[in-house]
C-alpha cells in the first residue's frame, strides 16, 4: 500500500463518460479523466456534477455537486485515469448523473481527501461494505488483488437487486442482505463477528451507512481489532472551505473532506454522527 493521498489538481475539469450501465439497483458510471491524476487513492472522493448543465432543474436544483468515492481507477495510455463511479438515484443529484450517457461531460473535481492506508503490521486486510459503501472497497480489492493480497470481501446489502454489485468483487465475497433475497440473512456485522473471533488477525476496512459503521467500529474495538471506517457525510465544498462536514473525534473535530473520509476507528467514540449517510 502506499501513501494515503494523491492531490487534486486545484480546479473544475470536464471526463468524458465512456459508459453509463445498470448494476442492479445501481448505476456504474465511466469517465476518462486525461488531465487527472493516475493514481488517486482507495477511499479517496471526487465532486461530481452532470457536465456544464447542472444547476436550474426543478426549484434550481440541484445546486451543490455531489461526493462519490470512486469505485475503479484504469490508468489511460496518454495519462490520466478512467474512473468509474457507482450511484442509487436517491435524489435529483444522483437523478441527474444517471441520465448521462457516453460522450456526455462529467464535471468533477479530485481526487480529494485521505483514502484508505496499510494494514496493520502482522495483520491481513478484512474488508466490509453496506450499500453503496461497496465502491471504494471495489478499488481498495483491486489494487489489493493486483499486489497479490486479495482479502476477504463482506458485503450487506437490502435486496437481491442491490446484491448485485458483489459480482463486480473478484475472489471470496460473502453476501449478507436485509431480506434474505440474496446470500445469508441479516446484516453484515454477524459474518464479520465470526471471522473476528475465528482469526487470522485482521484490519477492518468498511464503508457503508452509519448504523452499519457504528456496529463495525464497535465489534474492532471490543476485540482491539484495528479499522479503518470510510464516513459518509453530506459535504458542499469537498476541501475544507465550507466546515459543513465537521464531525468530532477522541482528538477535536476534524473534516471529513480534508482529515478524512477514512478515519482510524479508534479515534471515534461514534460513527454515528450528524450528516452522515448517502447524498442525493
Amino acid at each position: 500500500m502506499t501513501e494515503a493521498r494523491t492531490l487534486a489538481p486545484p480546479e473544475r475539469r470536464l471526463a468524458e463518460v465512456l459508459e453509463c450501465r445498470r448494476v442492479g439497483a445501481y448505476t456504474l458510471i465511466m469517465a476518462a479523466d486525461p488531465e487527472g491524476p493516475a493514481d488517486p487513492r482507495p477511499g479517496q472522493f471526487y465532486m461530481l456534477a452532470a457536465g456544464t448543465d447542472w444547476g436550474g432543474g426543478q426549484a434550481e436544483r440541484p445546486y451543490l455537486p455531489r461526493a462519490f468515492s470512486f469505485a475503479r481507477a484504469r490508468r489511460l495510455p496518454a495519462g490520466g485515469a478512467a474512473l468509474g463511479f457507482l450511484l442509487e438515484d436517491v435524489g435529483p443529484g444522483t437523478h441527474r448523473l444517471g441520465l448521462l450517457g457516453p460522450g456526455d461531460p462529467l464535471a468533477l473535481v479530485g481526487p480529494l481527501g485521505v483514502g484508505f492506508g496499510p494494514a496493520a503490521r502482522a495483520t491481513q486486510p478484512l474488508l466490509v461494505g453496506g450499500g453503496i459503501g461497496a465502491a471504494p472497497l471495489l478499488c481498495l480489492h483491486d489494487e489489493l488483488i493486483e499486489a497479490g493480497a486479495a482479502a476477504p470481501v463482506i458485503l450487506g446489502f437490502r435486496s437481491a437487486a442491490h446484491a448485485e454489485v458483489g459480482g463486480l468483487f473478484e475472489g471470496e465475497v460473502t453476501v449478507i442482505t436485509d431480506d434474505g433475497s440474496a446470500g445469508g440473512h441479516g446484516l453484515a456485522t454477524e459474518p464479520l463477528r465470526e471471522r473476528l473471533d475465528a482469526g487470522p488477525p485482521a484490519t477492518v476496512y468498511a464503508c457503508g451507512p452509519p448504523p452499519m459503521l457504528e456496529a463495525v467500529r464497535a465489534l474492532c474495538a471490543q476485540r482491539g481489532v484495528p479499522a479503518q471506517l470510510a464516513l459518509e457525510s453530506g459535504m458542499a465544498c469537498g476541501f475544507g472551505a465550507c466546515f459543513g462536514c465537521v464531525v468530532p473525534t477522541r482528538e477535536g473535530y476534524i473534516r471529513v473532506c480534508v482529515d478524512g473520509p477514512v478515519v482510524e476507528g479508534a479515534l471515534l467514540e461514534t460513527a454515528l454522527v450528524a450528516g452522515g449517510g448517502h447524498q442525493g
